[in-house]
């Protein structure tokens, strides 16, 4: 069998988009991760990365003088990861991030390196000047040297795509963070709708303008929000709200991605707008929207571009005219039980076109094209 390593600096069992690629090719591959966290089901071997140790760990020194070699072969969980991969050889690597490329393409495996990209690295953070300032050209040196000498790319969506091959000499295809093909049926809709969002608690995404135009709104709804604590202070401020909300918005603890579709499926109606303040947010298609489709839910998004052209372009909910709390109340307003059992039915029409089935399918042809499956 064709050895692929498969390579993420995350723990893969926790990570939809990389556990995808390890359940398309752990039956006819010889697969083998290299990640944090505990090796995902039915790989051959596993190398775990120790959870202290991390890519972004870089000497700020070096970093201030632009010595940016020095400084990425310096990161201790770079340096783990060459360790262990030390006398180890494969067919071909699937490296996950920008960060993974220059292990992969230095890695020389037999057929060749595919580079899925998440997001727009070097412009991660690009609301914050300091790390305009210092992160910004050292993601984007990672680019230039090594992400272009993999021999085939994907990333999530076309405006990031676009990036990456104007600023970078890339032509990624796109595989979007769609989710697996559920047989599940809508549920009716009933008073109060119950909205959901599921997903990252951080301050940069505004779920208080979310929350505050729930509270806001004539409509009969309520809100239910799943949060992983990545703002510490911001999910108690949530918290506080929420508990003084009367019972109209709950915060729940986080669940398994396993788990998440039965937990949505309870709802009428996935909620989603993150105002645009960096150049990802912008080009932003989260995997939660196709969580929404999956769980055959009705949609509320803000007006990102990419977001928009699904959304509208099936019907399967609505968009607001911006982003703050006035935008989202004008939205909720208008909600009715008839409006939203709509947007459920056309979910349910769509699922099959928006799940992760199709969109992996590129993934499948790459990666079979560098082990010489497949004509190139």
């Amino acid at each position: 069998m064709t050895s692929l390593l498969i390579l993420s600096f995350s723990s893969i069992v926790a990570d939809a988009r990389v556990l995808k690629q390890v359940r398309e090719f752990a039956s006819d591959y010889e697969v083998t991760t290299c990640s944090y966290g505990p090796a995902p089901d039915g790989v051959v071997d596993h190398i775990r990365i120790p959870d202290g140790l991390s890519p972004h760990q870089v000497d700020w020194r070096l970093m201030f003088l632009r010595a940016y070699f020095v400084s990425y072969w310096k990161t201790p969980a770079v340096r783990f990861v060459k360790r262990a991969l030390r006398g180890r050889r494969f067919d071909v690597i699937l490296a996950n991030d920008l960060e993974a490329a220059p292990i992969a393409v230095t890695e020389r495996a037999r057929r060749g390196v595919h580079l899925d990209l998440h997001e727009y690295t070097p412009l991660w953070h690009e609301e914050i000047p300091g790390w305009m300032k210092r992160r910004a050209p050292y993601y984007a040196w990672q680019a230039r040297r090594y992400a272009r000498r993999a021999r085939s790319s994907t990333t999530v969506g076309r405006g990031i795509a676009k990036a990456y091959a104007k600023n970078f000499g890339l032509d990624p295809e796109v595989v979007t963070n769609a989710a697996p093909y559920l047989e599940v049926e809508p549920g009716p809709t009933r008073t109060p709708i119950r909205l959901v969002h599921s997903g990252v608690c951080q301050r940069n995404r505004a779920l208080m303008q979310t929350v505050s135009a729930v509270l806001q709104t004539r409509a009969d709804v309520t809100l239910d929000l799943y949060l992983t604590p990545n703002d510490p202070p911001y999910l108690a401020e949530i918290r506080h709200v929420a508990e003084a909300s009367g019972g109209r918005i709950t915060v729940h603890e986080p669940v398994p991605y396993a788990q998440l579709n039965e937990t949505l499926q309870k709802y009428d109606v996935g909620i989603v707008v993150i105002p645009p303040v960096n150049f990802n947010y912008r080009w932003g298609l989260p995997n939660k929207l196709f969580d929404y489709v999956q769980a055959r839910l009705g949609v509320i998004i803000g007006p990102s571009p990419e977001m928009v052209e699904v959304v509208r372009g099936r019907n399967i909910g609505t968009v607001t005219t911006g982003y703050e709390v006035v935008d989202i109340v004008r939205t909720l307003d208008e909600l009715t039980p008839a409006s939203v059992d709509r947007w459920k039915a056309e979910s349910d029409c769509h699922a099959a076109e928006l799940s992760a089935e199709l969109q992996i399918a590129v993934w499948r042809r790459a990666i079979d094209r560098l082990a010489g499956r497949s004509a190139p």
